[in-house]
């Protein structure tokens, strides 16, 4: 059964920013926000404060996965150009997405270069009030002027749209304002990230926001699922019957594979999270094929 992971990333070095203020490394894999805040970024198992294109690959091959989505955001910091070397590299491996904050003066030239010269294109926006665009933009809207100019472009552009609106219950939780945004704009394929970052106690948020999301051009990864769910006396089993909800209001070809690797090998280890799907409860193998590969084959074709 082959596999695509659609939320990995790789860290050229730790430069993130959030509500905290700058995030930077303090050796160890450990980093420290502006506001003393210390928080462990990069799993021991790495023995760095980055992780490479090449350690990803030995990680993916120890576990059948043919290719990962490279995505971007403002708790590592972006890695744009080291992810664009990557996919370069490693054309067959990985697809890559760009992030550029949308209140950036220069925001032209940015997406310019980006998305004109590099050529991504897939675009990741992470706007939680922890580590994304309303982590220093309080007053942000997903369904604003400054996103509707950004998704405008996007489908301009013919780009596929990542989105992480954050936590479950949080201000930038905006599910009815994502959703009016993706009905404004039914030439883009989103991608909304973390099965909508439930906790463990949160399932009729999780459904009438699911309920509202099932469109055409929507889908929904399931990386940190199982994280999220940690305050769930049975965190895995509990993350396991959101994806089954999912699968009954949107569908489970509506739903991708994904780990957050890094960060998500802090709570277990790479090969469990694939299990999670292969041996899921209440999914046959034509859904679990789909999970874990021929949904994102669909989204991202021909973006690598």
């Amino acid at each position: 059964m082959k596999i695509i992971d659609s939320h990995a990333h790789i860290v050229q070095y730790i430069a993130g920013i959030g509500s905290g203020g700058e995030l930077r490394s303090i050796g160890g894999g450990m980093a420290r926000y502006a506001n003393g805040q210390v928080v462990r970024m990069i799993p021991e198992q790495f023995h760095t404060d980055g992780v490479s294109p090449e350690q990803l690959l030995e990680i993916m091959d120890e576990n059948g996965v043919e290719k990962s989505v490279l995505l971007q955001g403002n708790f590592y910091g972006f890695q744009n150009y080291y992810t664009w070397e990557a996919v370069k590299k490693y054309p067959d491996r990985f697809i890559g997405a760009a992030s550029y904050d949308p209140y950036s003066f220069d925001r032209d030239g940015i997406r310019r270069f980006l998305f004109e010269e590099l050529g991504f294109k897939i675009e990741k926006f992470e706007v939680s009030t922890g580590s994304g665009v309303m982590a220093i933009h309080p007053d942000f809207l997903i369904d604003g002027e400054r996103m509707e100019e950004a998704f405008s472009y996007g489908e301009r552009m013919g780009h596929v749209m990542v989105i992480d609106i954050g936590k479950c219950g949080s201000k930038s939780w905006q599910a009815e304002g994502l959703k009016n945004a993706v009905t404004r704009h039914p030439g883009v394929n989103f991608v909304i990230c973390h099965l909508l970052a439930p906790n463990g106690k949160q399932e009729e948020e999780l459904k009438r926001a699911l309920e509202g999301l099932a469109l055409p051009n929507v889908w929904f990864d399931l990386a940190s699922v199982p994280h999220n769910c940690m305050d769930a006396s049975e965190p895995w089993k509990r993350a396991g019957a959101y994806v089954r909800l999912a699968r009954d209001l949107v569908g489970a070809d509506k739903l991708l594979f994904g780990t957050d690797m890094p960060s998500a090998l802090k709570e277990a280890p790479y090969g469990d999270y694939v299990r999670w799907i292969r041996e899921m409860e209440g999914l046959n193998d034509a859904e679990r094929e789909q999970i874990l590969y021929q949904n994102a084959a669909k989204v991202y074709a021909g973006l690598s």
